[in-house]
């Protein structure tokens, strides 16, 4: 049998812990974390004057943290306002706690 990601079979939990990773992985959306952990919620307005980025960067960031479910936003138009997703922060913080603090098994390797 052809070995493809379609047919690899991963434990449970490892594709939504990859997804978190994967909106984790730019620094500038980490940063937007630790702000919207901090402020409870802001407008994309807000986080323009605080990160030195154009709004179109700042709204992509926004997009793939809302799109994996990190971050949820209440339209108030024309604005958006922004906050961590309680549920799925703590199923991130979770995932990532678990991975982390996994044994390691007799496997190690020496170099």
């Amino acid at each position: 049998m052809k070995r493809t990601l379609e047919t690899i079979k991963y434990h449970d939990n490892t594709e939504e812990l990859a997804r978190f990773a994967k909106a984790l992985g730019h620094p500038t959306r980490i940063a937007i974390l630790k702000y919207l952990e901090k402020s409870c919620s802001c407008l994309t307005s807000e986080l323009v004057e605080i990160f030195p980025l154009a709004q179109s960067t700042i709204s992509q960031h926004l997009k793939e943290l809302k799109n994996v479910g990190l971050i949820k936003g209440e339209i108030d138009p024309p604005k958006v306002k922004y906050c961590i997703d309680a549920e799925n922060w703590a199923r991130a913080k979770n995932l990532f706690c678990d991975f982390l603090d996994a044994k390691p098994q007799n496997n190690s390797c020496s170099m």
